[in-house]
């Protein structure tokens, strides 16, 4: 054991004892390619450690080397100098080549996807591979409207699809008369898509017509079902992004809710659930009563409401009752559509 120990200490002496010691410093220096080399390797490794921040290190290091390499052809003329540095040279080069691969890999071809993923997905932490599965159920294309071309018609064109909307402005109209708008970043048929269940079929209940140029990516229908049966997490991910898309658009039409009095009634309020509620017929007074307890504005314009249902929408018309708790009559062009 001791033995043992007594060749390390030698080992260690020759290593670092057994070199001649230096008589003196020179003044010479090595030469441009020598400093310029090591000021690229100085710059190259303040790279960080991301894929970017790799290939801002190999992208210094690379013709770090090759000024080393020359350096050592040159100035040194030591082989062993410029293989070294060759070889290292070479594997820089690999490097970058392999980043560069993988950034394409990872990055999205269209500058328009590649935005809603900035502005949608990525908030979410969507992972990238998952957005291209999402976009490749619609083949990665984007499709347009001119303006005033119409998506859909009502009672005409089939819900065969979910479209989501990258850019312009679409009005969403009922029997000629205006609903709400569909700004960049929503879906355009949310409700409808939502309104079906997937073996079953049927129509738009309402028009669809782009006010300006739009882009839109569409997934159809049978493709984005296959898609959200074999992934768990795109599934949830929809359902939570439909949601809050029907939640906005109901929202949307709360301004078309007024009293007589021009006080708006927010369709968010309980009160306004009761009075929304289908009661059984002959019971005008009744509802009147519960109108009046629930506190709505303008007590001496009372409104109430008369839901009728179709396939995914409710018609809200809204109607006035007279002092004695009769109809006065259908107030003309007064009705909501309420997608649910």
């Amino acid at each position: 054991m001791a033995e043992g120990n007594r060749e390390n200490q030698v080992t260690d002496t020759t290593v670092f004892y057994g070199h001649p010691p230096c008589d003196g410093w020179t003044n010479n220096t090595e030469g441009a390619f020598y400093h310029l080399g090591n000021t690229a390797l100085f710059l190259g490794y303040m790279g960080g450690s991301s894929a970017y921040g790799s290939l801002f290190i190999f992208g210094f290091m690379t013709p770090a080397f090759t000024c080393l390499a020359l350096w050592g052809w040159m100035t040194m003329c030591g082989v062993d100098v410029f293989t070294w540095n060759l070889l290292l040279l070479v594997a820089c080069m690999l490097q970058i080549c392999h980043l560069i691969y993988r950034l394409q890999q990872d990055g999205l071809a269209n500058e328009e996807l590649s935005a809603l993923y900035s502005a949608v997905y990525l908030p979410l932490d969507v992972p990238v591979q998952v957005f291209k599965d999402i976009v490749g159920a619609c083949e990665n294309k984007v499709l347009a409207l001119r303006v005033e071309e119409t998506y859909a018609v009502e009672g005409k064109t089939p819900i065969n699809q979910l479209s989501f909307l990258l850019s312009g402005r679409i009005r969403v109209s009922l029997e000629g008369q205006f609903l709400h708008y569909i700004f960049p970043l929503q879906f355009l048929d949310s409700p409808e898509w939502e309104s079906l269940r997937p073996n079953e079929e049927g129509n738009f209940q309402v028009t669809l017509t782009a006010e300006t140029d739009c882009h839109y990516i569409s997934w159809r229908r049978r493709r984005l079902y296959m898609l959200l049966s074999k992934e768990r997490y795109i599934t949830r991910l929809f359902s939570v992004m439909l949601g809050s898309d029907i939640a906005n658009k109901l929202y949307s039409l709360n301004d078309k809710l007024f009293a007589k009095s021009g006080v708006r009634l927010d369709i968010r309020l309980p009160s306004l659930y009761h009075v929304l509620a289908p009661s059984p017929p002959g019971s005008e007074g009744e509802m009147k009563d519960r109108v009046v307890h629930n506190s709505l504005p303008d007590p001496d314009s009372l409104c109430w409401f008369k839901q009728m249902e179709v396939p995914s929408v409710y018609i809200l018309e809204v109607c006035s009752l007279d002092q004695d708790g009769e109809t006065a009559g259908w107030e003309a062009g007064n009705h909501l559509c309420v997608f649910l």
